[in-house]
């Protein structure tokens, strides 16, 4: 065609000489409009940068940031067709970028389905459909035209400006890579295809006989473990006896100093984390579902480092193991980006052979990072595990969902929690409470769609901080007289000795900064001693340090004692003690409360939170004006109204509880429902590095990570008021 031709044929089509072409498969043959594009795979993570016909980096965004997380762009039937399945940004002809249709009929911008093709992709990402022609990018294209042509059409074979649509000669994409290579379709049959760690650790559990009796000045983190301790009044008469004496004893793990997480990362600036994500991809998944997950795991692998590794278990029916156990570097996290990008959604729910398949990972991978955790995700009901001995509906021993090997207790010393999220009105609460108890995780309600970015950033900001291993608090009775009666731990081990002269409590894992209460009680018998003053009990701290693995021993820096005066005087009542017998004392009742709900007396269960209430409101705490207080009222108002009916309870009341019963016994924070706004219990066991990592969710514009945000917001959990610790 001369040079005139291809003028008018130019201007025929409107377009100007540097813009994109949208061209059928062939000229005389022309395909009709594509239809919608299916939702089951309708966000896909692409780690190529699309650029406009002016050469500038259009990244895809998260929504504009708000209170409850995020927002995707709303769609219409009519408008999905102008959708782009992969970046879900516009998509018309001559605005910018060329439009490819595949013999599927879906349509997608060039450079997006170019860019799978290059990684693997064979196949629709809507449909699923193999294709025998796919887009491919030429080697010699000349990008700074900013010309996107193809030339299956008898336009000048011009190769400084043409893109190319190819048929699939083999199997191979290249000469370098296999495509059932990158994602492992056909799973090895022992899964010890990790990759090698970095940094001096070795593989195996890569632990160190050295200890030392403090941290060490390379130790990543400033300070120990601080240890407070707190009786709950300061004097007791000789000639009175006080049964159950409480203490309080008060953890706070030490400050991180190398929070990072740019390709910068070295080996020692924190723990790496190996980390396996067991998602749901059933059918009730598709649409926005898959999408906004699709999302959520974009933003995981964008804030993992390179000593990190990353491993992605997809289950519906089945379950396969999408994404081996890599390490996220630059290509890893490439990788790991197309894995996702392959996710669609189909078929049953089956979450025991989701969490087998993790199980698996962790248990044959042939080295392994210090710190290690499963993030499973679920919409749903397990519909092959979970059934009744009569074949009924009624409820099983949820536990079966859950390998013995990750059980918190199992035989093998191994220990990978499991932080479980439930999404939506109709996921099995039930289920993924017991799987994230028993493996010694926690368990988040994802209530709001919108939110599962949020809840995983504030899950993985907890991981990517841990400073604190194994941590063990040993507790001893000083005086010869003493015997302690109970340990107040939620769900953490607790063991007396059986002369009840010794206890001890396991702890595990702390993130930086992050807190723990715990009561001792203790019976103070009549004195006739002449001293005025009584030792109760010592503490002790035992833990690893995740890096260099050395055991620490630390002391608390003094004993708990009382003063036994003869004659009455002034009496110090501990805030900090009242306080957590307040939080003590909801749990207890959100317990009870929702014993009273599965039985179908709601009525009761809201009594029950209504007489906790009143109790708080009567503390001394509570009338001193505490944050903490008021905000356990809230969470019981909440959980009231959640129980105002049965549909009420079954589509949130069940899960939000549940996810409130799992934050309070491991103190630790975890998504619950769709709040996000004002300051609520939901945040009290926030720690800073899940603060800054939620907001970066909330405002990082998805794939340009860099430069990170310094935020340091001020710390969510009240402040403790002053007050001189035993």
């Amino acid at each position: 065609m001369g040079g005139s031709k291809w003028t008018k044929a130019r201007i025929a089509l409107g377009l100007k000489l540097n813009s994109c072409l949208y061209v059928p498969r062939t000229v005389e043959d022309s395909p009709p409009p594509p239809p919608p594009a299916r939702s089951s795979g309708a966000a896909s993570l692409s780690p190529t940068t699309p650029r406009d016909s002016d050469h500038r980096v259009q990244m895809p965004t998260t929504p504009t940031p708000s209170s409850s997380g995020l927002r995707l762009p709303k769609q219409s039937s009519k408008s999905s067709k102008k959708i782009c399945a992969i970046c879900l940004g516009t998509m018309k002809p001559g605005h910018g970028h060329a439009i490819f249709t595949a013999e599927c009929s879906h349509s997608f911008h060039f450079h997006c389905i170019a860019s799978n093709v290059k990684h693997g992709r064979q196949s629709c990402p809507v449909c699923r459909a193999k294709w025998k022609e796919v887009p491919f990018q030429s080697p010699s294209a000349d990008k700074s035209n900013g010309g996107d042509r193809i030339n299956n059409v008898p336009w000048p074979q011009d190769e400084s400006l043409m893109r190319l649509v190819r048929r699939i000669p083999s199997p191979r994409m290249d000469s370098n890579r296999n495509v059932s290579s990158l994602f492992h379709v056909v799973e090895p049959d022992v899964f010890d295809d990790d990759d090698e760690i970095c940094g001096d650790l070795p593989c195996g559990t890569g632990i160190t006989n050295r200890s030392s009796s403090k941290p060490n000045d390379d130790d990543h983190f400033t300070g120990a473990v601080e240890v407070k301790t707190y009786p709950e009044v300061s004097a007791v008469l000789k000639s009175k006896s006080h049964d159950n004496f409480s203490v309080l004893i008060h953890l706070k793990a030490p400050t991180a100093t190398a929070m990072q997480h740019s390709e910068t990362d070295g080996a020692g600036s924190r723990a790496p984390v190996d980390l396996v994500t067991v998602l749901d991809v059933s059918g009730s998944m598709a649409g926005t579902k898959l999408a906004l997950l699709k999302r959520a795991m974009g933003f995981v692998i964008q804030n993992l480092g390179p000593s990190d590794r990353l491993s992605v278990i997809a289950f519906s029916s089945t379950a396969r193991r999408l994404f081996p156990l890599r390490r996220m570097t630059h290509n890893g996290k490439h990788e790991a980006l197309q894995s996702v990008n392959s996710l669609s959604s189909n078929g049953g729910t089956n979450i025991a052979d989701g969490l087998r398949k993790g199980a698996k990972v962790m248990s044959e991978r042939k080295c392994k990072n210090p710190v290690s955790s499963i993030i499973l995700l679920s919409d749903g009901q397990d519909t092959y595990t979970t059934t009744s001995p009569t074949g009924g509906n009624a409820r099983s021993d949820h536990q079966s969902l859950l390998p013995a090997s990750m059980h918190r207790n199992n035989a093998s010393g191994l220990h990978f929690p499991v932080h479980a999220f439930g999404f939506g009105a109709d996921h099995d609460a039930d289920s993924m409470h017991s799987i994230s108890e028993t493996s010694g995780g926690t368990f988040s309600f994802i209530e709001a769609e919108n939110v599962i970015q949020d809840a995983f950033a504030q899950c993985i900001g907890g991981l990517l901080s841990v400073v604190v291993q194994e941590l063990r608090v040993e507790v001893e009775c000083i005086d010869p007289i003493l015997q302690l009666t109970g340990i107040k731990s939620g769900s953490y081990n607790n063991i007396l000795a059986s002369d009840k002269r010794k206890g001890k409590i396991e702890v595990g894992d702390l993130y930086a900064e992050e807190e723990r209460d715990f009561l001792v009680t203790t019976h103070i018998p009549i004195t006739q001693s002449s001293s005025n003053e009584m030792p109760l009990i010592k503490v002790k701290c035992v833990y690893k340090h995740p890096i260099s693995k050395n055991l620490v021993t630390l002391d608390s820096a003094n004993d708990v004692t009382i003063q036994r005066p003869v004659a009455a005087g002034p009496v110090v009542v501990s805030m900090e003690v009242d306080k957590q017998r307040n939080r003590l004392q909801s749990a207890e009742a959100m317990a009870e409360a929702r014993g009273a709900a599965e039985q179908g007396d709601l009525t009761s269960a809201v009594a029950i939170l209504e007489n906790c209430r009143k109790q708080l409101s009567e503390s001394a705490s509570a009338r001193a004006g505490d944050r903490l207080c008021t905000a356990l009222d809230a969470e019981l108002r909440e959980m009231q109204e959640r129980m105002g009916n049965r549909q009420t309870y079954e589509t949130s009341g069940r899960a939000y509880v549940l996810s409130g019963l799992s934050s309070h016994s491991w103190q630790r924070a975890t998504a619950r429902g769709d709040s996000t706004d004002s300051w609520s219990v939901v945040h009290a066991y926030q720690t800073p590095s899940m603060v800054d990592m939620v907001n970066l969710s909330q405002t990082m514009i998805l794939g340009n990570p860099s430069p990170r945000p310094t935020i340091r917001p001020t710390r969510s959990f009240p402040a403790r008021q002053q007050q001189h610790p035993s």
